[in-house]
């Protein structure tokens, strides 16, 4: 959905309504109304720059620099300790966990032993504190959506070693898709009325928060930025090191595209500066090439590594003028229109940005029930909140999982499974219709496991099952 580009004198009359609408919306702060009216005004006036294809360039091993070539740190723990304690750890923490049938927030689902995905982080940078004699606090961006719930669940924390700070995003009010008024002005109050600006907000948000001042008060210089349902984004003292010595303001994590990454956004050089490309500005022609895992080699993780003066600096001057991702949307009938950005297009205002060729063990996000069977089966064990990968699989790759809709809620999901599988072996597994899962089963190969449709199909205790199509009982016997 592009804007409808008018006359000048049109539109500083359409942002003088606005502004004017705004105003009388009490529920929100000052800060809040300015940036929504200036993400408003910049989608109005359609200043969003288009890529020219031609000038994109592949990215050097300067700018997007191999892990392997980080250099690792000195045995000194004292060395260890100075570094952590510049560094702040921030979980994006604005999601619902709605997709996967729970209610409140995503990150309190339960990942493995019992563990919630914010139990996993607050023990890892509780081991980290503790064997360094660090400082390490641990900063939760909620959303409206999840703001009061985490308030209760950090309660549970307060005995551990780590500071923990709870901030909300912004706070806009959705669009009315038809003539581009604030919901919430034509009545719609409720939750439905507004909604949380995507997660390049969190650079305004921690600035008009008070916590940016706070933490560099504090003598914090680096903030490491991660989804809070990405369980391989643990902090990494190499890239750290590197980014202190280097004076990198900004780093992004890429890792190797798969076949199931083709959408996600890159990093390219352009016009001299490193820059992230989303598929939805690749102009339609060369989609194709978009998605090629040959020309574009790797995306955007999103474990984000950012200097917390410059966001300062950047932030005051408003110079972070993030890509606009109009999402439309209808709710209860009514077309409306969201304005989000995201906070990997930002690399492209700091200074020394870089990118950091990470191994594909610090991307293992939790964003479905095949994600949760991954992390609960045998591929995977944990220490100190930290997950770690099975040696004995030798693929360096996950299996592929695809669960038919009978799996979708996490409540379900786990109904259907006496014990997970063991998968060290499997290289693809697709079950669809009414299966249930035994106990001590073994996946071997390529599995496809089909219910026919109104029969169930339990699969029994120990079966073992490896490269086969299973509809029936006597299929893994033969």
């Amino acid at each position: 959905m592009a804007a409808t580009l008018a006359s000048p004198a049109v539109e500083t009359d359409r942002i003088s309504k606005l502004r004017a609408e705004v105003a009388k919306l009490n529920q929100i702060s000052d800060n809040e109304k300015e940036g929504f009216v200036r993400l408003v005004s910049r989608y109005l006036s359609g200043e969003e720059e288009k890529i020219e294809w031609e000038k994109i360039k592949t990215p050097t091993d300067e700018i997007v620099v191999p892990y392997d070539t980080l250099s690792g740190l000195g045995e000194d723990p004292s060395e260890t300790k100075e570094l952590l304690d510049k560094l702040v750890v921030l979980k994006l923490n604005g999601g619902l966990g709605t997709t996967m049938g729970c209610t409140g927030p995503k990150s309190v689902i339960e990942v493995r032993n019992g563990l919630t995905f914010l139990d996993l982080i607050v023990k890892q940078i509780e081991s980290l504190n503790n064997k360094y004699d660090s400082k390490v606090p641990l900063v939760l961006l909620n959303s409206f959506n999840t703001h009061d719930d985490t308030v209760k669940i950090v309660e549970k924390y307060s005995g551990s070693n780590i500071d923990i700070h709870i901030f909300n995003q912004s706070q806009y009010p959705r669009m009315v898709a038809e003539d581009l008024a604030p919901w919430p002005t034509k009545g719609r109050t409720d939750k439905e009325g507004w909604y949380p600006p995507g997660h390049g907000d969190v650079f305004p948000a921690l600035l008009n928060s008070g916590k940016l001042d706070e933490l560099l008060s504090q003598g914090k210089e680096y903030v490491f930025i991660a989804n809070s349902d990405n369980l391989g984004a643990i902090v990494d003292l190499k890239i750290l090191n590197h980014l202190v010595k280097n004076k990198n303001e900004y780093c992004m994590e890429v890792t190797p595209k798969t076949l199931a990454d083709v959408k996600g956004g890159t990093l390219i050089s352009y016009e001299g500066r490193v820059q992230l490309l989303e598929i939805a500005q690749v102009p339609e022609e060369h989609l194709g090439e978009f998605k090629s895992i040959e020309k574009f080699k790797i995306f955007n993780t999103n474990n984000l590594w950012v200097n917390l003066k410059a966001i300062k600096r950047l932030v005051e001057a408003d110079a972070l003028k993030m890509e606009i991702i109009p999402n439309p949307k209808e709710v209860d009938g009514v077309k409306v229109l969201q304005l989000e950005t995201a906070a990997g297009a930002a690399i492209r205002f700091f200074d020394r940005a870089i990118g950091v060729n990470v191994p594909r063990s610090r991307f293992l996000p939790v964003k479905a029930t095949s994600d949760l069977l991954l992390v609960q089966s045998d591929l995977y064990t944990v220490e100190e909140g930290f997950v770690i990968r099975n040696t004995a699989r030798v693929n360096p790759a996950n299996p592929s999982i695809e669960l038919g809709p009978e799996f979708k809620k996490v409540g379900n999901f786990l109904k259907r499974f006496k014990s997970i599988p063991s998968i060290i072996d499997l290289d693809s597994l697709k079950v669809s219709g009414d299966v249930w899962f035994g106990s001590g089963i073994i996946l071997k190969g390529k599995v496809v496991i089909e219910a026919k449709q109104g029969a169930k199909l339990e699969i029994p205790d120990e079966s073992v099952i490896e490269n086969k199509v299973v509809s029936n009982l006597d299929d893994i016997a033969n």
